[in-house]
C-alpha cells in the first residue's frame, strides 16, 4: 500500500492540523510505503514573503518530525526539490476540464478573499495537487474532508488521463493509479473554540479560538477556559443543538484516543467548567513532547536540509520512471530505447 499527502507551510500549525493531518501522517507510517512533502509551491499561488516562505517551510518541517514522523520509515522531503511534480503537472492539464477547475469550491473561496491579484497558479492548484499523488502512483491520500473535490478532480484526471493514452491497458488498469481519499472520522474537523460553528484556522479564525501546537501550557489551559459552550449542561455530542460542547468532546476523543461515547460517560456528571479543564490538560499532556521535541530539532537547519535532500532523491527515484511513462506515452521527448 502506497500513501501519499502533503501539508502546506503557510501559517502556524494549530490543534486542528495536528489532529486532522499531522497525527495521521505518523499513523500511516505503519500501514504501507508513506510519502510526504512539505508543499511549498503551493503556497506560492496566494501572495507571500520569501524570507516567512523559508522559515514556515522549516517550521512545519520540525513539527512533523517532533510529532513523530521518521524519515526512515517514509519518504520525506520538500515539493521544490522534485521537479517531475510540476511537469507532470503541465502534462495532465491537458486532460484536465476547465469547467472542472471553474467549479473548485476553494478556488473561488480564495480568490474572493484576495484585493490585488487572483493568480493563474491559484486556478490550477489542484492540477498540482494531482500531480503530486499521481506521481508516485499512490493508492491512498489521508487528507482533510475540505479536500473531497480535489481527490474526486484527481480520480477523474487519472481516469481520463488512462482512457486517452492507455485505453489497451490490461484488465482496466492504466499506467496512472486513481487514488482513494482517506478521512479521519473522529477529530477531521476541529472548530474555533470561539466560533464552533468555523473551522480552526490560523487565517480566518479568531486568536483566542485557535491553539497553537507550540502554544505555552498556561496560554492552552486559557483558551479552552474561555472556549464558548451551549445552553444546558449536558456533555453530550451534538454537532446541531451543541456545537461548542461536541467540539469539545471531538478534541478530547481524539488526542485521548477514544470514542465520543467514552467521553459522555467519563463526563456524565461534569460541569462545563470541569470538562474545559479536562480538556485543556489532555492537550497539554499531547503536545508537550512535540514542543520538547520541537525545540530540540528546529535549531539545525542544515540537518533539516539533509532530511530533505535525502527523502527528494529517493522521492525521484519513484517520479522519474512515472513521468518517463507519461511522456512515452503522450508522445512527449524522445523515444526511449
Amino acid at each position: 500500500m502506497r500513501i501519499f499527502s502533503g501539508i502546506q507551510p503557510t501559517g502556524r500549525k494549530h490543534l486542528g492540523n495536528f489532529i486532522g493531518a499531522i497525527e495521521p501522517y505518523v499513523h500511516h507510517q505503519e500501514r504501507g510505503e508513506a510519502i510526504y512533502c512539505v508543499v511549498d509551491l503551493h503556497a506560492t499561488t496566494v501572495p507571500y514573503e520569501p524570507a516567512r516562505m523559508r522559515t514556515a517551510v522549516y517550521d512545519t518541517a520540525t513539527i512533523l518530525l517532533a510529532a513523530g514522523l521518521d524519515p526512515e520509515r517514509c519518504i520525506f522531503f520538500r515539493q521544490s526539490d522534485v521537479p517531475e511534480h510540476t511537469e507532470l503537472s503541465w502534462l495532465l492539464a491537458s486532460v484536465t476540464a476547465f469547467g472542472d477547475l471553474n467549479r473548485m469550491h476553494q478556488f473561488k473561496e480564495k480568490a474572493g478573499a484576495q484585493r490585488d491579484l487572483v493568480s493563474a497558479s491559484l486556478f490550477t492548484y489542484p492540477v498540482l495537487m494531482a500531480a503530486d499523488v499521481l506521481a508516485y502512483r499512490a493508492e491512498q491520500v489521508p487528507v482533510g474532508d475540505d479536500q473531497r473535490q480535489h481527490i474526486e478532480l484527481m480520480r477523474d484526471i487519472a481516469i481520463r488521463f488512462n482512457a486517452r493514452f492507455a485505453p489497451a491497458a490490461a484488465d482496466g488498469a492504466g499506467p496512472l493509479v486513481v487514488p482513494e481519499g482517506v478521512y479521519r472520522e473522529v477529530g477531521a474537523r476541529i472548530m474555533d473554540l470561539q466560533e464552533p460553528t468555523r473551522k480552526m484556522s490560523t487565517t480566518g479564525g479568531t486568536e483566542q479560538g485557535t491553539v497553537l501546537v507550540l502554544d505555552e501550557p498556561k496560554t492552552i489551559e486559557k483558551k479552552f477556559k474561555r472556549a464558548v459552550t451551549d445552553s444546558g449542561a449536558e456533555i453530550v455530542h451534538d454537532r446541531e443543538q451543541k456545537p461548542g460542547i461536541a467540539n469539545l468532546i471531538e478534541v478530547y476523543a481524539a488526542v485521548r484516543g477514544i470514542s465520543f461515547d467514552a467521553v459522555e460517560a467519563e463526563f456524565a456528571d461534569a460541569r462545563y467548567g470541569d470538562f474545559k479543564v479536562a480538556t485543556a490538560a489532555a492537550v497539554v499532556e499531547r503536545l508537550a513532547p512535540v514542543q520538547e521535541r520541537y525545540a530540540e530539532l528546529r535549531a539545525d537547519e542544515a540537518g533539516l536540509e539533509a532530511i530533505f535532500a535525502a527523502g527528494a532523491e529517493k522521492a525521484r527515484a519513484i517520479t522519474t520512471q512515472t513521468l518517463a511513462d507519461v511522456r512515452e506515452l503522450m508522445g512527449v521527448g524522445p523515444v526511449r530505447r
